[in-house]
């Protein structure tokens, strides 16, 4: 297949471009390589993939000197007439977007941020999919669209109507525009829930990145809400393992519908929604452990109160996913913590 993916300097999208080149697809990556965090991060992922450094420029395609079905290109998606021009031209049988102003922290300081990138920009990859009759969109959506959701494990029939953070309220929009396309123009399209994803390359302003780094340089580490809160912990190959099968698996119509009970799950559109994480929450204290042990070093805890826009607990209901994707992670804490580490101290030559 021809494959457009957006966000292919990121964490997770750099993966899904290996996975997708691997195997045979022939890819186009997109990205605008902001500086939300180390931009030589970035350009290190796409380095992996063989796009260099010196022959990136705004709008204009670089060709992997690893993989002759892999194309690069820098862009803003909110550029409306840009991503007409890819689509028209390219003529992309799926995409996979995972761009996006990422961090619920910092959505509270750059708001205008969020709304340009995940409301407008969405939108361009919406519209060029409808009239250039892409078979397939799968996006990233997010575990934060539960919010202050009190229910325990999170399912994708609850309600997510109370989102904390605006960058939780743009990924719920995402998901209600991806209905509306798929309910108008018959557009399949597939809302990926992700949880709290590491592993090696991983996104600096996450705790793993976070903590390993100041463990390893003796710095305390930032412990909120003194360390009470659980996380969905998912090693980043056994999330890209049901990224893949989610491209493959083309979104079709529920074939039934309780009017009386109405599912929010489900719908008479080419539409899903899934979570996509490991299941089994991981208490934030057993998580530091892990990581102390890869470092071997034990850490010194500043222990501080919630952070505004953060919620005490994620954990995902995968029942879903395991059920249409034969899908489950079962990558071991300890073993992907390790992996990570062991990357962080090659990368930063520690």
């Amino acid at each position: 297949m021809k494959i457009l993916v957006t966000g292919t300097a990121g964490f997770i999208g750099s993966y899904v471009v290996q996975r997708l080149l691997e195997r045979g697809d022939e890819v186009v990556g997109l990205d605008n390589i902001n500086d939300y965090y180390d931009v030589k991060l970035k350009q290190g992922r796409l380095e992996k993939a063989g796009i260099k450094e010196d022959q990136l420029a705004w709008y204009k395609f670089v060709q992997s000197d690893k993989y002759l079905n892999y194309r690069f290109i820098r862009m803003n998606l909110e550029d409306k007439q840009a991503v007409q021009m890819l689509f028209a031209n390219e003529k992309f049988d799926r995409v996979c977007h995972l761009a996006a102003q990422a961090g619920v922290r910092y959505s509270i300081e750059n708001p205008y941020a969020y709304i340009q990138s995940n409301i407008d920009g969405f939108l361009n990859i919406l519209e060029a999919c409808r009239w250039n009759k892409v078979k397939h969109l799968v996006y990233a959506s997010s575990s934060s669209v539960y919010g202050l959701n009190g229910k325990v494990p999170f399912s994708e029939k609850d309600g997510i109507a109370h989102p904390v953070s605006l960058y939780a309220a743009t990924k719920k929009s995402n998901e209600l525009m991806a209905h509306s396309y798929s309910q108008l123009y018959n557009l399949p399209t597939t809302g990926l829930r992700f949880f709290t994803v590491y592993g090696p390359w991983g996104r600096p302003d996450m705790s793993p990145f976070l903590f390993a780094d100041a463990i390893l340089n003796g710095r305390p580490i930032k412990v909120f809400n003194n360390g009470d809160m659980l996380r969905d912990f998912t090693y980043i190959d056994d999330i890209i393992e049901g990224v893949i099968r989610c491209i493959d698996k083309v979104a079709l119509p529920f074939m039934e519908w309780d009017a009386e009970n109405p599912d929010p799950s489900c719908s008479l559109a080419p539409y899903r929604i899934y979570n996509i994480g490991n299941s089994f929450p991981i208490k934030l204290m057993d998580f530091i452990q892990a990581i102390e042990l890869a470092c071997g070093k034990e850490a010194v805890k500043n222990y501080l109160p919630m952070q505004p826009g953060d919620v005490y607990q994620t954990n995902a209901d995968t029942t879903a996913l395991e059920s249409d994707m034969g899908y489950k992670p079962s990558k071991n804490l300890v073993e992907g913590i390790k992996e990570t580490v062991e990357w962080f101290k090659e990368y930063y030559k520690l």
